[in-house]
């Protein structure tokens, strides 16, 4: 993107507020400076993310998205290689591949890369901003936080979650997140899957007879990575999930996979102090406004797809990108902002219906439905 400041919608939006800081707020900061915007990014939580999160895959669109606001050499630098997905049949054996070309990295890596760029680059996070109200006017808008500050802008972009405080003010009657009947578990295991046929540099996804186990080794021989999305039909709160301890969550996936192969064995050598759960694997279902007057929603604010897609990370800095080129290159606000909709709706939505159907798949397991 070229870094004109003068023509299309930036001779108008010279200022965004973003609300989130997460993954998709530093990416659309990142973005909307290329595109000659300044941007300041304002986070509800008093302190960084530092540390916290499980992994992901980030796939080809979305290692793209990073490469065009200048992360490329810096995210090759975390994580590994995906080349592929193998999906297996529980057993041990394969029935597919599928070229990918992604990278597996914990979300904490990718988030250390963008607090890193945003210092490097100027642009600040404000900690302990939790938005609750915004006023608009012909020429800008105001966004009001709970400490009693406020802060001017020319747009108000929320990349604030699936429980976006901005989706509320754009339209009081928006849907929320759906949780998908699922609980995430994950961890590591010392077992070795080197010299499996098709096991290096790929991700496994198995559909085993109670629940769906997935799996990648990680490199240098450490072992491997693991995750089970084990069916729950009453959803956990956070409270709650933490109320388990890793130990028994560790027994339970080893129950659950006790007749699966590979899971058994890797199950087998896992280590407790590892394991994370993650209660709220939710999705957004199709969200009616994207926009209204100087607000607009960006990444899991407006499309949250199941975990099942593997897009949930690559699809919310994909439309950050694609936001900024919009917002650059159309001559005022309204249009920016339909173009951006109209880019981005129907893929979004096609990867959610698909993870849809896969997720039902998996939240039945082992019921007989």
């Amino acid at each position: 993107m070229s870094n004109t400041g003068t023509t299309g919608t930036t001779g108008t939006i010279r200022r965004a507020l973003i609300i989130g800081g997460g993954i998709a707020g530093p990416v659309t900061a990142l973005a909307l400076r290329r595109a000659g915007i300044e941007a300041e990014v304002f986070e509800a939580y008093e302190t960084s993310a530092d540390g916290i999160g499980g992994s992901f895959t980030v796939a080809p669109n979305g290692l793209a998205a990073l490469a065009a606001v200048g992360l490329a050499e810096q995210v090759d630098g975390v994580g590994q290689l995906i080349e592929r997905m193998v999906m297996e049949d529980g057993k041990g054996g394969a029935f597919a591949e599928i070229p990918l070309g992604g990278r597996a990295m914990r979300r904490a890596e990718l988030y250390a890369v963008l607090q890193q760029r945003l210092r490097e680059e100027g642009l600040s996070v404000r900690y302990g901003k939790r938005l609750v109200g915004v006023e608009e006017s012909p020429t800008g808008v105001t966004a009001r936080f709970a400490d009693g500050s406020t802060a001017d802008g020319d747009l108000l972009i929320g990349t604030d979650g699936t429980r976006s405080v901005v989706r509320e003010l754009i339209d009081p009657a928006a849907p929320g997140p759906q949780y998908t009947g699922l609980i995430g578990v994950g961890g590591h295991s010392a077992h070795r899957l080197d010299g499996a046929p098709g096991r290096g540099e790929s991700v496994h996804f198995a559909q085993g007879g109670r629940a769906f186990f997935g799996f990648w080794a990680l490199p240098g021989g450490a072992g491997t990575a693991w995750f089970s999305n084990i069916p729950q039909p009453e959803q956990l709160t956070a409270e709650q999930a933490r109320g388990v301890s890793r130990q028994d969550w560790l027994a339970l996936a080893r129950e659950l996979h006790a007749e699966d192969l590979p899971a058994r064995d890797v199950l087998a050598e896992a280590d407790a102090a590892t394991v994370e759960v993650f209660p709220r694997l939710e999705i957004m279902p199709s969200v009616p406004n994207w926009y209204r007057g100087r607000m607009v929603l960006v990444g899991d604010s407006v499309h949250a797809p199941s975990n099942s897609s593997g897009q949930g990370v690559s699809l919310a800095v994909e439309s950050a990108v694609v936001l900024a080129r919009c917002l650059e290159s159309h001559p005022d606000l309204p249009s920016a902002l339909a173009a951006y909709e109209a880019a981005r709706r129907p893929a979004v939505e096609e990867v959610a219906a698909k993870a849809a159907v896969v997720n039902s798949r998996k939240a039945s397991a082992g019921t007989g439905a």
